[in-house]
């Protein structure tokens, strides 16, 4: 066991796949390992370098490896599934790990502290519960328009619908249905106020994050965008510019070039789709707000504008993240 100097651990919820190969490649060993035996395993072997594939649970074993001496890898799925030979099982795929952690010109992820997935954690279940809150008013809506009951769209317009619910002096609506809509109404607001609880927990991680209140002095970014990029980012120096971390999130054109011919098609959509979603949903915003995105709107589509403002928004969180500078208006500059 002392020869190894690369393992491929291929994660999983009961049994994890070791694959272990010494200098020259050749395969020392392959085993499999109860959940309880990992770390028991690693701490008996020398420093040694392990690849992952970056997953909900590689932050974790990849902090504990680190803290028994080796020296852990995380990367995208997608860059090891091209190692992976014939059929896929648990053998292959830790063969694959193996086999791609050892690559000059593999990417990989940087590891997670406690703290921001702890952050992504409060994001995530926002995002989960505004999810259903959505479910919960387009069902009020849908059984109320059976009473002839129709609102305008927006959530800032169901408090109307609730109000009719709410009052039981309205004959509009029978006793029986009254009552199962009130049980959508508390569902509704019970929902509403755990959505409140949460925002204020990413308030305050926001105002003790450095990095999360730079990256809010920028105009187009908010308390909400600024700590998910924070966590989420765990080093902004992975990334050589602002137009890669851009095209990580997904937000540049995806190519089908050829020839010397370039080919430009939709945005890739690749990276991060919480963070994509964020950022074009804040670049609407400020076209709804900003005079000199006109100009722009009466050239181009309303949704390439916003992508490209949200194109803009990731570059300028790069270069703040990077250089660990605040936002600075370039025309005040001048």
């Amino acid at each position: 066991m002392g020869n190894i100097t690369a393992i491929g651990l291929d994660l999983a919820k009961k049994v994890f796949q070791v694959h272990a190969v010494d200098e020259a490649g050749s395969v020392i060993m392959r085993k499999q390992l109860r959940r309880g035996q990992v770390l028991a395993f690693f701490a008996g072997l020398p420093s040694c370098l392990v690849g992952l594939e970056a997953c909900a649970t590689a932050h974790h074993w990849a902090r504990e490896l680190t803290a028994l001496g080796h020296v852990p890898r995380l990367m995208p799925p997608a860059y090891v599934k091209a190692y992976v030979r014939r059929n896929k099982n648990d053998v292959a795929d830790a063969e694959a790990i193996c086999e791609a952690v050892r690559r000059p010109s593999m990417r990989f992820v940087p590891i997670k502290t406690t703290e921001q997935q702890s952050a992504l954690m409060i994001h995530r279940a926002r995002d989960l519960l505004i999810r259903q809150r959505t479910m919960l008013v387009n069902a009020l809506r849908g059984h109320l328009a059976e009473f002839g009951l129709i609102e305008a769209q927006g959530l800032h317009k169901v408090a109307k619908l609730i109000a009719i619910v709410l009052d039981e002096e309205d004959r509009r609506i029978s006793d029986i249905a009254r009552q199962v809509l009130t049980v959508i109404v508390s569902q509704i607001e019970d929902t509403q106020t755990r959505i409140a609880g949460l925002e204020k927990q990413i308030l305050a991680w926001h105002k003790n994050n450095p990095v999360s209140q730079r990256l809010a002095t920028v105009p187009e970014i908010g308390p909400i965008i600024a700590t998910a990029i924070a966590a989420t980012v765990a080093d902004p120096k992975t990334f050589c510019s602002g137009r890669e971390f851009a095209a990580w999130l997904g937000l540049v054109p995806r190519q089908n070039s050829t020839g010397g011919k370039a080919r430009l098609g939709r945005i890739s959509k690749r990276g991060d789709s919480y963070l994509r979603r964020l950022l074009v949903n804040s670049a609407h915003t400020v076209l709804l707000c900003s005079k000199q995105a006109r100009s722009l709107l009466s050239r181009k589509p309303r949704l390439v504008v916003a992508v490209a403002l949200a194109n803009k928004t990731a570059r300028v969180a790069w270069a703040i993240m990077s250089r660990q500078d605040t936002y600075r208006n370039a025309a005040l500059a001048a």
